[in-house]
C-alpha cells in the first residue's frame, strides 16, 4: 500500500436508477421531496450538465465503471455482455489499496458478476443472460423485455413490490456493512457502491410517499405530448416500441404516474438518508466522499413520451453531486460532465500528486479540477450513444456549449440550442445560419465512430447473442450467471467460550468500543 493511499478517503458512491435531474428539488422541482438529497446537496459540489453515456441500464453503468464510452467496450444494449478483462474503477481502487464493496443494483451481463469488486451483498434484481437481446430485423415492436404502457397505466400506491423487497436488502445490508466498517477499521480505505433500483418503473409507490402527495398539486410534462406524424424518427420507434399505438394514456393516468415517481423519490430518498446517517453516527462522515448519480433519466410524460432510450433532457440527464465539504467547497457547476468522468475523478482522488495511468485509454476527464474550482470547464464536450433495444439503428448524442446535436444512422438529424430553447421543441438541423457549426459537430460526433461500421457490428453481435440465447434457453444444464451472494455465518454472532465466549463477542459489537470494566478482586470471571 502506497503513502497516498493511507491518506486517501473513504469513498461512498450512491447510485439511484431512472431519476432524472430535472425531477430533484436541487435542479429545480417544485413539487418533489427530497430532505435528505436536499442536505446532500447543500454541502456538495453539484453538475448542474451532468449526462449519463447511454441512456438505458446495463451499458450506462458498464461505461461509468471502465471510464469509456459504450461503443468501446461493446456495450450495445441490456444483454451485452460485459468482459472480465476489461478494467473497472474496482480494479483500480483495489490496486490504489481500497477495498471494494458492491451493494445492490450494477447489471452486469455475463458469468463475472464482480468486476473488480472484492465484496458483493446482494443478488441483481435483473438478468445477467442474453435474454434481453434486441433484434432490429424484427422492428421497433420487437420487445424483449415486454415493455408497454402498463406501468403508466396501472401506476398507484402499493404495500409491497419486488423493487421495495430488493431496496430494503439493500439499505439494510449497506448499513450493516458501514457498521461493521466502523467497527473493525482497517489501514485500507474502502469503495463501497450502494445501487438501489428506485424510482425505475413500474410507477408503484408505497402507500406512505404516495400520501405525501396530492393530485392537484401534481404538474403536468412542461412539453404536452407531440402528434406522432410530427415527431422525429427516432421518437416514432420508441412510440411503437413501447406500445404507446396500442394504449390510450389520460390525464389521469399521466398525473397517477408521476405522482406515483415523484413517491418512489421520495422512498429512495429516505434511504439514501439512512445510509448518510450511518456515516454521520459512526463518525466515518469525515473521512468520505459522498458521490451520489444515476444511471439515466426518465421522460415521465414529456412529449408524451416514457421511460428513456433518447437524448432528450429528461432521459439523458443525470443528477451528480459530489459532497467532501472540508475538502471541497460546495458549490453549483455548469460545465458539461458525464458518468465516464467519475473513473479517473475517484483515482485523482485515491492517489493524490500521483498520474493516474489506466492500462486502456479511457474517455473520461476527472473533475478535480472543477470540484477544486480550479478550471471553468467551458470547453468540455459530452459524448452519448444509444443502440438498444426500440431503435432500428445506432445513434449518438454531442453535448457541447449551448448546443445538444444528435445523429441517428440513416435518419435526419436534431440539433439543439438549449440556451434559447430548454425544452428542446425547434430542430435547427438543416437551418443555413448555422451549417457550419452543424458540419463541425457532426464531424465531432462520427470521430471515432463510423456509423456503417457500428450498425454492421450491432448486428453481427444480435445475431450471435440471439443464437447462443435459443440454445442456453433449451438447455436445463445452462446457468443464467445471477449472482447468489454467501454469507459467512461462522464469525457473526456467538461462537465459542472462554475469552472469545458471549461477553467478550458482544463488548467487541458494541460501537463505540468500550473497554471492559476490569473486576476489582482476584478470582474467575
Amino acid at each position: 500500500m502506497t503513502a497516498a493511499a493511507a491518506r486517501a478517503p473513504n469513498i461512498l458512491f450512491v447510485m439511484v436508477d431512472q431519476l432524472a435531474a430535472p425531477a430533484l428539488p436541487a435542479y429545480g422541482h417544485s413539487v418533489v421531496q427530497t430532505p435528505h438529497t436536499d442536505q446532500l446537496a447543500g454541502r456538495s459540489v453539484v453538475f448542474d450538465s451532468a449526462y449519463c453515456n447511454f441512456p438505458i441500464c446495463a451499458p450506462s453503468r458498464a461505461s461509468l465503471l471502465t471510464g469509456r464510452l459504450p461503443h468501446a467496450i461493446e456495450a450495445w444494449d441490456n444483454a451485452s455482455e460485459f468482459p472480465a478483462a476489461v478494467p473497472t474503477m474496482a480494479h483500480y481502487l483495489r490496486h490504489a489499496g481500497y477495498r471494494t464493496i458492491l451493494c445492490g443494483k450494477m447489471h452486469f451481463i455475463g458469468p463475472d458478476q464482480r468486476h473488480g469488486f472484492e465484496e458483493r451483498l446482494t443478488t441483481d434484481i435483473y438478468p445477467a443472460d442474453f435474454a434481453w437481446t434486441p433484434d432490429w430485423t424484427r422492428g421497433p415492436q420487437h420487445r424483449p423485455t415486454g415493455v408497454s404502457m402498463r406501468p403508466v397505466l396501472e401506476a398507484g400506491p402499493c404495500v409491497r413490490s419486488l423493487q421495495i423487497d430488493y431496496d430494503d436488502e439493500v439499505e439494510y445490508k449497506a448499513m450493516q456493512r458501514l457498521h461493521d466498517l466502523a467497527r473493525a477499521p482497517e489501514q485500507r480505505p474502502f469503495f463501497i457502491t450502494v445501487s438501489f433500483t428506485h424510482p425505475h418503473p413500474p410507477f408503484v409507490s408505497p402507500q406512505r410517499f404516495w400520501d405525501l402527495y396530492r393530485d392537484e398539486d401534481i404538474d403536468a410534462p412542461r412539453v404536452p405530448p407531440i402528434d406522432y406524424a410530427q415527431q422525429d424518427e427516432h421518437s416514432r420507434w420508441l412510440h411503437v416500441a413501447h406500445a404507446q399505438n396500442l394504449y390510450t394514456v389520460t390525464e389521469a393516468d399521466v398525473r397517477r404516474a408521476r405522482r406515483a415517481y415523484y413517491g418512489m423519490v421520495s422512498y429512495v430518498d429516505e434511504k439514501v438518508g439512512h445510509v448518510l446517517q450511518v456515516l454521520e453516527e459512526t463518525g466515518l462522515a469525515q473521512d468520505t466522499l459522498v458521490v451520489l448519480t444515476s444511471d439515466h433519466g426518465e421522460m415521465l410524460g414529456e412529449r408524451g413520451m416514457w421511460f428513456k432510450q433518447c437524448f432528450f433532457e429528461w432521459s439523458a440527464r443525470v443528477p451528480l453531486m459530489i459532497s467532501m465539504p472540508d475538502r471541497f467547497k460546495p458549490a453549483r457547476v455548469g460545465a458539461h460532465v458525464s458518468l465516464v468522468d467519475l473513473l479517473p475523478t475517484f483515482m485523482d482522488i485515491a492517489r493524490p500528486g500521483e498520474t493516474f495511468e489506466p492500462v486502456d485509454p479511457i474517455d473520461g476527464s476527472s473533475l478535480l479540477p472543477l470540484l477544486e474550482q480550479r478550471d471553468d470547464g467551458a470547453e468540455r464536450t459530452v459524448i452519448s450513444e444509444y443502440s438498444s433495444e426500440g431503435v432500428q439503428a445506432a445513434s449518438r448524442m454531442v453535448r457541447e456549449g449551448r448546443w445538444k446535436y444528435i445523429y441517428t444512422y440513416g435518419l435526419q438529424p436534431l440539433l439543439f440550442d438549449l440556451v434559447d430553447d430548454p425544452d428542446e421543441r425547434v430542430n435547427r438541423a438543416g437551418q443555413a445560419d448555422i451549417a457550419q457549426l452543424q458540419a463541425r459537430l457532426h464531424e465531432r460526433l462520427v470521430h471515432g465512430w463510423d456509423p456503417p461500421q457500428i450498425h454492421a457490428q450491432i448486428l453481427a453481435s444480435q445475431r450471435r447473442r440471439l443464437f447462443l440465447d435459443a440454445v442456453h434457453g433449451s438447455s436445463k444444464m445452462y446457468s443464467n450467471w445471477a449472482y447468489q451472494p454467501f454469507v459467512d455465518e461462522t464469525q457473526r454472532f456467538i461462537r465459542g467460550s472462554g475469552a472469545a465466549g458471549p461477553t467478550n463477542a458482544k463488548s467487541k459489537a458494541r460501537f463505540p468500543y468500550v473497554e471492559p470494566v476490569k473486576p476489582d478482586r482476584d478470582g474467575p470471571v
